[in-house]
């Protein structure tokens, strides 16, 4: 597996994602920042957090095996979120959470997660970037 994902000592384990992706393949993809939209450009859970994150996260999938990879070839993601607050934290997780149980993901790679006012579309309420490292 090209991805080495750790948590150093000497780093706080957090338990929702890991610190570090060690890389050792030999591609890279970058995912554009995928939202919560179908193959036919419909509307996925508007107004869910969690439905809008899961299909983001689905989103990227199809996009990394469009690639020959797949989200355990991932390095590192990024998460815009409209309007963050932390109350929000429960519906992102849980998106997370159904999302990789759906992509059959066991471990996540490092994750910046960024505030923003809004995004492209009013509907939108979260947005998920990639880069994955393919062998």
């Amino acid at each position: 597996m090209p991805i080495d994902l750790i948590n150093p000592q000497g780093l706080p384990e957090v338990g929702v994602y890991r610190q570090v992706a060690v890389a050792t393949g030999t591609r890279t993809v970058f995912v554009a920042g995928q939202v919560a939209r179908d193959a036919d450009g419909g509307r996925v859970g508007e107004g869910d957090l969690a439905a809008q994150v899961e299909q983001a996260y689905r989103n990227v999938g199809t996009a990394l095996a469009a690639a020959g990879g797949s989200f355990e070839d991932v390095a590192s993601l990024v998460i815009y979120v409209v309007d963050w607050r932390t109350d929000k934290m429960p519906g992102l997780l849980e998106g997370i959470t159904r999302a990789a149980a759906a992509l059959g993901v066991t471990a996540t790679p490092p994750v910046t997660l960024i505030g923003v006012a809004a995004l492209a579309e009013p509907d939108l309420m979260v947005e998920v970037q990639a880069t994955a490292v393919l062998a």
